[in-house]
């Protein structure tokens, strides 16, 4: 069962790369955070039952509805509902991101860390790259937001690829650390849209004092 749901998250990073419109790339972060919500019930299901509720909440109440409620009040009080002109074509970004989960399978395997768990070193890699490869490409920056919520599930993975007990005090860092820098992110995009009429990242060259 854990294999088929990190599969499925690995499927959910070629798919947010063809993606054009910005309700889907919400649509897909709200996934992986169920899917991240089933791997840490069964991978965490013998920790600290306090632990278990906390990760259990943030993964359900955060990753996937909260962030996501936030994001869509921001695209639909600027009216924004497609990418516009990402600087490669779908196709490539697809071609990319395949080889990025190509490139993190041929990595993982050089690594000889037996405690390491291959497959979630593969998944976290994969999300890690492809999170980074969407802010680069993308000129909205609320699209550059999503990325960077790759980017931290990613990290979550990654955090159960090299040990299944998480501190309390380290998932409460992750959980200020992408939560406050959503709602900042998330606001200056808001305020950027009271500006500018497109949230293209290239317009930032025009601000002045």
């Amino acid at each position: 069962m854990i294999n088929i749901l990190l599969i499925a998250f690995t499927i959910s990073l070629i798919y947010i790369a063809m993606a054009n419109r910005l309700i889907t790339y919400i649509r897909i972060i709200v996934f992986q955070g169920l899917i991240l919500f089933g791997v840490a019930f069964i991978e965490l299901i013998e920790i600290n039952p306090a632990n278990l509720i906390f990760v259990l909440l943030e993964t359900i109440i955060i990753k996937a509805v909260a962030i996501p409620y936030f994001l869509r009040y921001i695209l639909e009080r600027n009216k924004i509902t497609r990418e516009q002109e990402p600087y490669v074509s779908n196709f490539v970004s697809v071609v990319v991101v395949t080889l990025i989960i190509l490139g993190s399978f041929f990595l993982t395997y050089t690594v000889h860390e037996t405690h390491i768990r291959k497959l979630f070193f593969i998944v976290a890699l994969s999300a890690l790259f492809t999170g980074l490869y969407i802010i680069i490409t993308r000129r909205k920056i609320i699209t550059h937001v999503l990325g960077y919520l790759v980017i931290e599930n990613g990290v979550f993975v990654l955090s159960l690829a090299v040990g299944s007990t998480m501190p309390m005090i380290v998932n409460t860092g992750i959980l200020l650390d992408i939560f406050v820098s959503v709602i900042l992110l998330g606001i200056f995009a808001d305020k950027i849209g009271d500006v500018f009429e497109e949230q293209d990242v290239e317009q930032l060259r025009s601000l002045k004092d």
